[in-house]
């Protein structure tokens, strides 16, 4: 008796016959379908480039940020000691001290008692005297005293003066 694959091929035609040897299974060596790798090196470089000058790009605004708000800290460091300057000479200004100093240097004087004028009937009460600079008080008082550890009894020292040293040094010590 015949195989089941001779009696297949007893009964199919030449042409037929043909397409079924060509279709059995046969082993091909493998074919590597190889990508191109330009279009991807070319890509990948692309985006490293394009990080590495972004990355740079953004550094140096950070540093001109960084430059423009130190400036401005600087600025206004300097602004708040100038207000605190001008702060203290204008309190300065106003001390009655000072102001008793400039009304002094103007020509006025200070009363030694004082009294009311009434408007309406154009009378005094108290005991008015006028003002003259012989009766005004001093503006300054009476200067601070040193307390006597700051303010010593003076050490004088006396010095004879050697006589070979004070002829011109031609004495036995002016070689040395």
């Amino acid at each position: 008796m015949s195989t089941p694959a001779l009696q297949l091929r007893e009964r199919l035609p030449r042409p037929v016959e043909a397409a079924v040897e060509r279709a059995r299974l046969t082993v091909v060596p493998r074919r590597r379908a190889r990508a191109a790798r330009m279009p991807f090196v070319t890509l990948v470089s692309l985006v490293l480039l394009g990080g590495i000058v972004g990355l740079l790009c953004f550094n140096t605004q950070m540093q001109q940020a960084s430059f423009a708000a130190t400036a401005l800290e600087q600025r206004a460091d300097d602004l708040a000691a100038r207000e605190q300057t001008l702060h203290d000479e204008a309190q300065a200004l106003r001390d009655p001290q000072h102001l008793a100093t400039l009304a002094h240097a103007a020509g006025m004087v200070a009363p030694i008692s004082s009294c009311t004028v009434d408007l309406a009937t154009q009378q005094t009460s108290g005991s008015c005297t006028a003002a003259t600079g012989a009766n005004t008080p001093a503006l300054e008082g009476p200067g601070r005293r040193k307390p006597p550890v700051l303010n010593p009894a003076p050490q004088v020292v006396t010095v004879t003066a050697d006589p070979v040293v004070v002829q011109g040094g031609r004495g036995p010590r002016a070689g040395r």
